[in-house]
C-alpha cells in the first residue's frame, strides 16, 4: 500500500489549478498589437500601449514560468508529462523550421526564378538597361550602388561562435547526465557567453552594412531577404540566450537531476536548431 501511495501521483496526468496567466498573456499581446496599430497610423499613445503590454507580458512569463518550475521541482511531473513536453517542444521547433523554410523559399525564388526571368525578358535593354541575371541583385529598378556582405569576415567569426556554442551545450548536457555540476555550470556559462558574443558581432555587422556598404533593409530584394533572414535568426538567438540564461540560473540553484531535466534538453534542442539554421544562412545568404 505504501508503494501504491508513492506511485499514485504519476499514474494520472497532472492538472494544475486554474490560473490567470493565459488570459493575462492575451491581454498583453492585445495591448502590444493595439499600440503597433497606433504607431503605424501616427496616433498618440502607441508606444505607451506597447510598453504596457510588454511589461504585462514579462510579468506573466515570470510568474507562469515560476509556477512550472515549482511544479517540476516538486516532482509533480511524471512519464506522461515528460512525453507531452517532448511532443510540444518538437512541434514548436517544427513550426520554427517551417517559418524559416518560407524565407529560404523566398530567397530561392528570387535567385533561381525571378531575377533570371527579369533579365531574359525580350527588349529588357529598353526597360532596364544593363540589368543582368547576377546575384546579389537589388532588382532592375534599384539604382543605388551597394556592396554585399562578404562571407569570410564577420559571418565566418559568428559561424565559429555558434558552432562552438553547440559543442559547449552538448558538453554541459553530458555533465548533467553524469551529475558533474561544476562542469555543467561552467560549460553552460560558456554557451551563454558565446551566444551573447554572437549578437554583439551581428550588431556590429549591421552597423558596418548600413554605414559602409550601403546595404539596408530597403536595398531592393537582396537587402530585404538578407535582413529578414539574418534578423529573424538574430531574434531567435536572443530568445535562445535568454532561455539558456534561465537554465543556467536554475543549474546554479541546484535544479535538475541526471534522469529528470527535460527543461534543459528542450532548450538544448532549440539551440541546436538555431545552429543549423545559421549554417544554412552562412551557405546560401553569405557564401554562395
Amino acid at each position: 500500500m505504501a508503494h501504491e501511495a508513492t506511485a499514485a501521483p504519476h499514474q494520472h496526468y497532472y492538472v494544475p489549478q486554474p490560473m490567470p496567466w493565459p488570459i493575462m498573456g492575451s491581454i498583453a499581446l492585445w495591448l502590444m498589437m493595439l499600440g503597433a496599430v497606433f504607431v503605424f497610423n501616427g496616433m498618440s499613445g502607441g508606444w505607451i500601449s506597447i510598453a504596457a503590454g510588454f511589461m504585462v507580458l514579462l510579468y506573466m512569463m515570470f510568474r507562469w514560468f515560476g509556477d512550472v518550475i515549482r511544479e517540476s521541482e516538486g516532482m509533480k511531473y511524471g512519464r506522461w508529462e515528460d512525453v507531452s513536453f517532448r511532443w510540444g517542444m518538437s512541434f514548436f521547433i517544427f513550426s520554427e523550421v517551417m517559418f524559416f523554410a518560407a524565407f529560404f523559399g523566398a530567397l530561392f525564388y528570387v535567385r533561381v526564378l525571378s531575377v533570371p526571368d527579369l533579365a531574359s525578358l525580350q527588349n529588357n535593354e529598353y526597360l532596364w538597361p544593363g540589368f543582368a541575371a547576377l546575384w546579389p541583385s537589388a532588382g532592375p529598378t534599384f539604382e543605388q550602388k551597394f556592396s554585399p556582405m562578404a562571407a569570410w569576415g564577420l559571418p565566418a567569426i559568428n559561424t565559429l561562435l555558434l558552432l562552438s556554442s553547440g559543442v559547449t551545450v552538448t558538453i554541459a548536457h553530458w555533465a548533467l547526465k553524469e551529475n558533474k555540476r561544476a562542469m555543467l555550470n561552467l560549460f553552460l556559462f560558456f554557451t551563454v557567453a558565446l551566444g551573447v558574443t554572437f549578437l554583439f558581432v551581428q550588431a556590429y555587422e549591421y552597423g558596418h552594412a548600413y554605414s559602409e556598404l550601403n546595404l539596408k533593409l530597403t536595398t531592393g530584394v537582396y537587402g530585404s531577404t538578407f535582413f529578414m533572414l539574418t534578423g529573424f535568426h538574430g531574434f531567435h538567438v536572443t530568445v535562445g540566450a535568454i532561455m539558456l540564461s534561465v537554465i543556467l540560473g536554475r543549474c546554479l540553484a541546484g535544479h535538475f537531476k541526471p534522469d529528470h531535466h527535460f527543461a534543459f534538453e528542450g532548450v538544448a534542442w532549440y539551440w541546436h536548431f538555431v545552429d543549423v539554421v545559421w549554417l544554412g544562412l552562412f551557405i546560401f545568404v553569405y557564401w554562395l
